[in-house]
Formats: C-alpha cells, sequence, structure tokens
C-alpha cells in the first residue's frame, strides 16, 4: 500500500533550514492499522501530509499503491487523492454553513458518482454511523462527538482505501473519543488501511503497529501482541 525510502522534508524560512522528516523508510501493507506517535515536533504531522499528499518531499521515494507519487504536480496528486484517501482531522473541518448531508456529500461532488447515487451512499454511511436523524442539522447543532462522526463519515464516503486520522479525538471527552476509536477499528476490520497520529498511548495500544518517531526518523518500529 505505502512505500517510503529515504524521505524527507525540508522547510526553510529565510537562511534557516529546519528538516521535519529525515531519510525516512516505512512500509504500510494493504489493511493495515498504524498508529504514529513521538513527541511534539518529531515529524508526524509532516509525515501525515505527505502520506495524504497534501505535500511534497524534498527528496526520497513515495509509493502509493504501486505508483510513484512523490514527483507529481499539484493537480496530478488531486487527483489521486480524490476516492484512494480519506482524512479525519481533530478539528473535524466541518462546513458551517452546510447541512450534515452536504458536508458528507462534498467527497463525492468531484467524482464521476451521479448525484442520485451520491445522494444514496450519504444515507447509507449516515446510516452506519447512527447519524441519519441528523442529516439536516448543521454542524453547530451536533455534539462534539457527532461531529467527528460527520467527518468520519465524509472520510469514508468515497471507500477510500487508505484512511489517515490525525489526533482524531482530540477534541473530544473521553467517552465520545472511545465511541470513535471503535468506530475506526471497525473500519479497520472492514479492510480499510487506517494511519493514525496520536499522543495518547492507550490509543495507540489499539492499532496492530506502532511507529514512533524522533527527530524525522523511526526510532521505534513494533507490532502488537495482540495482532501477532
Amino acid at each position: 500500500m505505502i512505500e517510503l525510502q529515504q524521505l524527507s522534508k525540508r522547510y526553510r524560512a529565510g537562511n534557516v533550514e529546519t528538516t521535519a522528516l529525515d531519510a525516512l523508510d516505512l512500509q504500510i501493507e494493504a489493511g493495515e492499522y498504524v498508529a504514529i506517535t513521538g513527541p511534539s515536533g518529531c515529524g508526524k504531522t509532516s509525515l501525515l501530509a505527505l502520506l495524504g499528499l497534501l505535500d511534497s518531499p524534498s527528496s526520497g521515494l513515495y509509493r502509493l499503491q504501486g505508483e510513484d507519487v512523490a514527483g507529481k504536480s499539484a493537480r496530478e496528486l488531486a487527483a489521486i487523492r480524490r476516492g484512494r484517501i480519506g482524512f479525519v482531522f481533530q478539528s473535524f473541518n466541518l462546513i458551517d454553513e452546510l447541512t450534515v448531508h452536504d458536508n458528507v456529500q462534498l467527497a463525492l461532488r468531484y467524482g464521476s458518482m451521479p448525484p442520485k447515487a451520491q445522494r444514496a451512499r450519504v444515507a447509507e454511511v449516515l446510516q452506519r454511523l447512527g447519524l441519519e436523524h441528523r442529516a439536516a442539522h448543521h454542524p453547530s447543532q451536533l455534539s462534539g462527538g457527532q461531529q467527528q462522526r460527520v467527518a468520519i463519515a465524509r472520510a469514508i464516503a468515497a471507500r477510500p482505501a487508505l484512511l489517515l486520522a490525525d489526533e482524531p479525538t482530540g477534541n473530544l471527552d473521553s467517552a465520545h473519543g472511545q465511541q470513535v476509536m471503535r468506530l475506526l477499528r471497525e473500519l479497520n476490520d472492514e479492510g480499510t488501511t487506517l494511519v493514525m497520529v496520536t499522543h495518547s498511548a492507550e490509543h495507540a495500544a489499539l492499532a496492530s503497529r506502532t511507529v514512533r518517531l524522533l527527530d524525522g526518523r523511526v526510532l521505534v518500529d513494533a507490532h502488537a501482541e495482540h495482532a501477532a
């Protein structure tokens, strides 16, 4: 699914250059559930942005489903990202002016699915997440846990092969956080490859594999005992 070879990301501000990722090697197989951990500034967010094709590496190789994507243009990356990669963010990133239904449908509007099929798919995922009765509501009318479930519905609407989650429970209380973690586990059990950035040791322990970063490099890459 994912192959990184000597992948580096450097940022420059004036005469100062900062290395976020330093010749990183990593492979993630289809269907894995990988938690990316490490202290602040270790490169977790930069790695997730590169995996999601939201940013481009400074050097190195990135193959996604066998395709070398490291040197693609922004237009090409957007086309690859569409339908293949879903995102779940800590801040939900919902559009307040749109209803729950329309927020989820956004993930489908730039593909080839006809409008009628889009509406049917939105209804399907909202029912799956227990949100069908909230379809006409706006995000401001929902609890934090409900907003995150809407964000997950949007992320999986196009049936992506890869789901990227950036601190998906960071803005939730413990009960809603556990609910979201159970949902992510279910999606992975159904075959979705899941890569999650988290500061929570408890949530990282739920993954089948933990990759710990330090100074832009892989410090630990361990499979969980329960996944053996």
